[in-house]
């Protein structure tokens, strides 16, 4: 028997987006991200005391990707931090929808049609096994319409550090009507071994997409 995934629809100001029940929205302003992030954590220590041995690593994923969504503009970000019975390190995702509005070097605005978003972006393909690697594609969203994509495991920074940080991540360039803005949707996860289930996932989420 398929078991059934409870979701919840989120809405914002433009667009609404589904993702499964108990993943967790966050404040990501800097002036309060730090004890918002610290609540939630205690909400979810009383309620799952088994994951206090995982909670400073837990906050530091969160306040870590919080500032990224912050930095990169963004309007909504959900996270899930999960526990299993006989695993040492917490299972992490997060989903991103930022709004952007794409300009060449000149300052010129630049298409936001699939095709063209998918032309300025660079396929990666490994050398050896373990590698980074990036596909780039044009697929369709049902009541949305064609978008650009790219999926793969990739070496990301953050702004405000130097170290690298590899994930696995799933890019959605959704165009938005009437202008010359697209809506990225990110997903991203730590847990490579997770990486191709997380790749279902992402592609469910950002399926329930639609504007509004």
């Amino acid at each position: 028997m398929t078991k059934r995934v409870e979701t919840v629809q989120v809405e914002r100001s433009g667009f609404s987006i589904t993702v499964p029940d108990g993943w967790w929205e966050f404040e990501i302003r800097p002036e309060t991200r730090d004890n918002a992030i610290r609540r939630l954590m205690d909400e979810r220590v009383r309620a799952r005391p088994e994951m206090a041995e995982h909670r400073g690593v837990m906050e530091r994923f969160l306040r870590r990707e919080a500032a990224k969504a912050w930095d990169a503009g963004a309007a909504y970000i959900g996270c899930m931090a999960q526990t299993f019975a006989g695993d040492d390190v917490p299972v992490t995702a997060t989903l991103t929808v930022t709004l952007l509005s794409p300009v060449g070097e000149d300052g010129s605005p630049l298409p936001v049609n699939p095709g063209a978003v998918a032309g300025r972006l660079t396929e990666v393909r490994p050398r050896k096994a373990g590698d980074p690697w990036r596909t780039v594609s044009v697929t369709e969203i049902a009541g949305v319409g064609r978008v650009a994509r790219t999926k793969g495991v990739e070496d990301i920074r953050h702004p405000q550090d130097r170290r690298t940080m590899r994930v696995a991540m799933m890019q959605t360039f959704v165009p938005v009507p009437g202008s010359g803005q697209v809506a990225l949707i990110s997903g991203t996860t730590r847990n490579l071994e997770l990486a191709d289930s997380f790749f279902d996932v992402f592609d469910a989420v950002t399926s329930t997409f639609r504007f509004i």
